[in-house]
């Protein structure tokens, strides 16, 4: 007995045993018979015809918009022609070139145009309700009589025949809505210049950043050359310190304060070359050529002063800010829409003609008619008087629409005007230092040559120089962006006098 229950128990743990392992075996067996396998995404058949047509669609579109955004530019900037292409710069560009490039090349200017475009069309679409709508059609019925009558008489009375109306023809054409169409089309006129205006706002838009980018690229070009210089200076007075610590002249502690000074120069100059890079991405987003990222540019930051008076900036304002012009339209066209919802309650006058062939066969009969009818379409008094009503308040919203464009125009000029003068006297002031600044570097660094001087005295000066160039031509920078932000904001170019800043 006792053997049997040995064998029993050595029964029951190898079962326990082989019972996992087959269970693993056959989960790792189920895993291998599943494959993964990864649905490739179909591949669409490109129409290569279709899409040629598609690009030349484009191509036009943006010749198109080009040439009329090139006009709306002209026309404030008579002086610069905007005729230019890319790939004749031969990688040297001038800001002048930068904006016409933009003009003919930026989707925002492009998206403006066609959206004035698709104002102009609806002025046609108001205007043809004076031309005639035409009707045209055929018609065939056969028609087979139900007869309810019975014997001889049924007999004779009964026939069956086609009937045919080939062509039928008619015609409608308005003859006078009492000014409904004119008020409408007046309307359409008024929303036309005033998405035209639109357009001009973009465009000095575009022309604002891109003078904004080329303006930060010349300073960040500049910026590099200070940090090299500075290196240089560094690099000089570190050779210097090493030469008078071998003779015993200088402590060590002169050159490795001189290598410190040199290496953070170094890594001043790392940050102002990445800066650079940074503004030449910037200046093709802001033109809308990512070519243009690698070019050289040949203007320089503008130092000679503007003349300006405030009186003749809010005159020049009123006169061609797009955006105060385009409220103005916009209030002109609410007022046409008073105008028209009241014309709503006069009638229709109206001329028909039309014209029928047919009958039992092909040729057999013909018929004509035409007239003249004075009618109402739709009559709701209600609808009417609250259309009217609704007209009026977008009126009302409108006038107070301009009157807060005037007062933005105003406040927007005043505050470009002040910046600009601000920019002006800081300009004097920086420009002095700058003149200080350079003269104790050189004093220090002769001081330093003859022994006289010690490290901390040269980087203080020489840090000094540093702070004071990039101040000084940081103000010139500002004082470029605030002329180019008074031209945006007055919507016309200012001109610039023959006194060096």
């Amino acid at each position: 007995m006792k053997k049997v229950l040995n064998i029993l128990l050595i029964c029951s743990i190898l079962t326990a045993v082989s019972t996992p392992v087959l269970a693993k075996s056959k989960k790792e067996k189920s895993k291998e018979d599943e494959k993964i396998e990864i649905i490739k995404p179909e591949k669409e058949k490109v129409n290569k015809r279709l899409e040629w047509k598609k690009f030349k669609s484009n191509e036009k579109a943006r010749k198109d918009s080009s040439k009329e955004a090139k006009g709306m530019y002209e026309t404030k900037f008579p002086t610069i022609t905007s005729q230019i292409e890319y790939a004749d710069m031969n990688g040297e560009v001038t800001l002048s070139d930068c904006i016409k490039l933009a003009i003919t090349h930026h989707p925002t200017i492009m998206s403006a145009i066609s959206n004035a475009e698709i104002y102009k069309t609806r002025i046609g679409q108001a205007w043809s309700n004076y031309f005639p709508t035409f009707n045209a059609g055929v018609n065939y019925s056969r028609n087979d009589m139900l007869m309810t009558m019975s014997g001889s008489y049924a007999r004779m009375m009964q026939q069956k025949y086609n009937m045919f109306y080939v062509p039928t023809l008619s015609a409608n054409l308005l003859l006078f809505d009492f000014g409904k169409t004119k008020a409408n089309a007046d309307m359409a006129k008024r929303n036309w210049e005033a998405s035209r205006y639109d357009a001009e706002s973009s465009i000095e838009t575009v022309i604002y950043n891109v003078k904004v980018a080329y303006y930060n690229m010349v300073f960040a070009k500049i910026q590099r050359e200070v940090y090299e210089e500075t290196v240089k200076d560094f690099e000089l007075q570190w050779k210097q310190a090493k030469a008078y610590y071998e003779i015993g002249k200088k402590a060590k502690i002169d050159v490795t304060t001189a290598e410190y000074n040199l290496g953070n120069a170094k890594v001043n100059l790392i940050k102002a070359k990445n800066t650079q890079e940074v503004a030449a991405v910037q200046l093709a987003n802001a033109v809308g050529i990512p070519e243009l990222e690698g070019v050289i540019l040949k203007d320089k930051l503008n130092n000679k002063k503007y003349e300006v008076n405030f009186p003749d900036l809010i005159k020049t304002a009123e006169e061609s800010r797009p955006a105060l012009l385009a409220a103005k339209k916009a209030m002109d066209a609410a007022e046409m829409n008073v105008r028209a919802a009241k014309r709503a309650f006069t009638p229709d006058l109206s001329g028909f003609a039309g014209y029928d062939h047919g009958g039992r066969q092909i040729d057999n009969d013909y018929g004509y008619q035409f007239g003249v009818q004075l009618n109402y379409t739709a009559m709701n008094l209600m609808l009417l008087k609250k259309q009217v009503d609704e007209a009026k308040a977008s009126y009302n919203k409108a006038v107070a629409d301009y009157e807060q464009q005037k007062q933005n125009v105003y406040l927007e000029v005043k505050s470009a005007y002040i910046n600009l003068l601000n920019s002006h006297d800081s300009l004097d002031v920086a420009k002095l230092a700058l003149q200080q600044a350079k003269e104790r570097q050189y004093l220090a660094f002769r001081r330093y040559q003859v022994g006289l001087g010690d490290a901390i005295e040269f980087k203080d000066s020489e840090n000094t120089y540093l702070n004071a160039q990039l101040d000084y031509y940081n103000n010139l920078l500002n004082y470029n962006i605030n002329a180019a932000e008074l031209e945006r904001v007055i919507g016309a170019p200012i001109k610039e006098s023959d006194i060096d800043l």
